[in-house]
């Protein structure tokens, strides 16, 4: 199994060469401390990290998963110590609120933290990644004694948070959820019900668990209208900060998982558990869709981390199995075979992988940007448009990232041939763990119902209409004119148009049909992935070559390969996209035409 290298080269050429992060830092007086070198030194740090710490511990993870006895779950071999070791050094308050313990850094620089995690151990990084959305959600809307009380300790990493949606009987319509809160005479509520697939609901990592979890009060409107939110502490937490009594939270077990081994996947009951309301009563969907919003960029950076580190493994095995000669002859006539890396097909999967990754490493710094402006910029119109175009483009994250980094991980897992279905190699325990990124979080499907009903027809295409007049912004200040360039501009000016008129069918086709948003928004939402992806590269030629021009012999390597890689993107994957447009043309009738009782 070979190890995992951070892709240090590739994510400071997206994060300052893309991105030009430190000018776009210091636009802003809340990141303006921030700059190419402190964020180098970050990463750098958190590379040698997973890199000496996770990802030696990511197959015995996998291997021994989580193990439960009366009541109580141990995490694998390992992870108690690398924990301790994160914490120690601030990495579980990296983005958090500076006022309360936080490291306040910007979501461009922590989500590359986030990919790291993913990619050396995602089993472990669950764990990290659910606490940060917890400490985001407390931060938007708990009151100042509880920030006080609560955030510092999860920043610190001596207590872990979770989020606690769903329930036995339903899954996504969280409106037919059965835990109740019964307001209490001091001012808290004794929370009753129970909770399925809650990751991190119950280990050994910390002394205390805080569960953000969505219940019903009395008399609470039915339907999505009545939910609230509650923190419940898995042991009371007294007023001077100190742990007090159980609080009434129990494990009822361990969900027997497909993959993500390392992360305790957790059935929890919550009997007469002590909470504290968080926001308004009834808003509490409103509040868990901060957290959720957040959570659904992180796995779409799983999706990334994990097809990442498969293509690492998998060029690895490539470089030095050897079959057969390569198709122009002997490449090392000196040895029996040639490595497989030589033959057509293998580049084909492994330049898929690659170029999906590079692709996907492109998207999430773009939403990344976007969260930042929303959150720190001073000029009101630009928050406003970060906040429109993050709206539209979160479900995109969540499942476009996700379905390729499966698809990547399979591609790697092919290249290594029969070893890639054997334990030891590692190949297939990525493509496990990829899995579930594309069913937690709101199902992808859910994801593209989410993108066609709210982010399109609801408001008749505006967000994607100001998408499409930011790209033509770009074009038009677009000072690159190189022959390599030329194909890459062509293709988006292309992709443009078609994201365009689709978008107007869709909509027309909507107003019409009752079925038609449903049956095109899987695609659709690809669609959209595509026009997206097909951005970026071309704002990343434009910088590999201003690269080259500016470097000369030093990075020449590195400049010229994202080019090729960037042309597979387009030669061999981007084609998709016309197959996309016919799909959604045909319509939902070949969909809906079969009656129930035939399937």
């Amino acid at each position: 199994m070979a190890d995992y290298r951070a892709p240090l080269m590739d994510m400071r050429f997206v994060r300052e060469e893309v991105f030009r992060a430190e000018q776009e830092w210091q636009s802003m007086s809340a990141t303006a401390d921030f700059n190419a070198e402190l964020a180098d030194a970050v990463i750098e740090e958190a590379a040698r990290l997973v890199e000496a710490e996770l990802f030696p511990l990511n197959q015995r993870g996998d291997h021994e998963g989580c193990v439960m006895s009366d009541g109580a779950v141990t995490t694998p071999g390992g992870f108690r110590q690398a924990f301790a070791e994160l914490a120690r050094g601030g990495w579980c308050g990296l983005g958090g609120n500076p006022a309360h313990g936080g490291q306040g850094l910007p979501k461009l620089l922590t989500q590359s933290f986030d990919e790291l995690l993913y990619a050396s151990n995602t089993g472990f990084a669950l764990y990290l990644t659910l606490n940060n959305g917890a400490g985001l959600l407390l931060d938007a809307y708990a009151d100042d004694a509880v920030k006080s009380r609560y955030l510092p300790r999860l920043y610190a990493g001596e207590w872990l948070g979770t989020m606690c949606l769903t329930e036995p009987h339903c899954g996504t319509d969280l409106g037919l959820i059965k835990t109740r809160a019964v307001p209490s005479d001091n001012g808290r509520y004794s929370v009753t019900g129970s909770k399925i697939w809650i990751t991190g609901g119950e280990h050994d990592l910390t002394d205390n668990i805080v569960h953000l979890v969505l219940a019903k009060l009395p008399n609470a409107p039915p339907g999505a209208k009545g939910i609230s939110l509650f923190l419940v502490p898995k042991r009371q937490v007294l007023e001077d900060g100190s742990l007090g009594e159980a609080n009434g939270v129990v494990c009822g077990g361990l969900e027997h998982k497909m993959g993500i081994n390392g992360s305790a996947t957790c059935v929890m009951h919550f009997e007469g558990a002590e909470g504290v309301l968080i926001g308004e009563p009834h808003q509490g969907l409103a509040a868990m869709f901060t957290m959720m919003n957040y959570e659904r960029l992180s796995i779409g950076i799983q999706g990334l981390g994990l097809g990442d580190v498969a293509y690492q493994s998998a060029i690895a095995f490539a470089r030095e199995r050897r079959q057969s000669r390569g198709p122009g002859g002997a490449a090392e006539p000196d040895q029996a075979a040639d490595p497989i890396l030589v033959h057509p097909d293998v580049r084909r999967m492994a330049l898929n992988a690659r170029a999906w990754n590079e692709g996907g490493r492109l998207f999430a710094a773009c939403v990344a940007r976007e969260l930042d402006r929303a959150k720190y910029h001073a000029d009101r119109e630009v928050r406003e448009a970060a906040e429109e175009l993050v709206a539209l483009l979160t479900p995109v994250a969540k499942a476009f990232l996700t379905d390729r980094g499966f698809a990547t991980t399979v591609e790697a897992q092919q290249i290594f041939g029969g070893s890639g279905y054997c334990v030891e190699w590692g190949a297939e325990q990525y493509v496990r763990d990829a899995r579930i990124a594309m069913i937690y979080e709101g199902t992808n499907g859910i994801q593209a119902m989410d993108l066609i009903g709210r982010k399109l027809t609801r408001n008749q295409g505006a967000y994607v209409e100001r998408l499409a007049d930011r790209i033509r912004t770009d074009l038009e200040n677009d000072d690159i004119d190189a022959p390599d360039v030329h194909p890459f501009r062509e293709a988006l000016e292309r992709e443009l148009i078609r994201l365009e008129r689709v978008t107007a069918a869709v909509i027309d086709a909507a107003s019409k049909d009752a079925a038609a948003a449903g049956a095109a928004a899987n695609d659709y939402l690809h669609l959209l992935g595509y026009a997206v992806y097909t951005w970026l590269w071309w704002k990343a030629a434009c910088a590999a070559q201003r690269g080259l021009t500016r470097q000369g012999s030093s990075g020449e390597d590195f400049y010229r390969a994202k080019l090729i890689v960037g042309q597979h993107f387009l030669t061999r994957q981007l084609p998709h996209s016309e197959a996309l447009e016919r799909q959604i043309a045909s319509g939902p009738s070949g969909l809906m035409a079969l009656e129930r009782g035939w399937f």
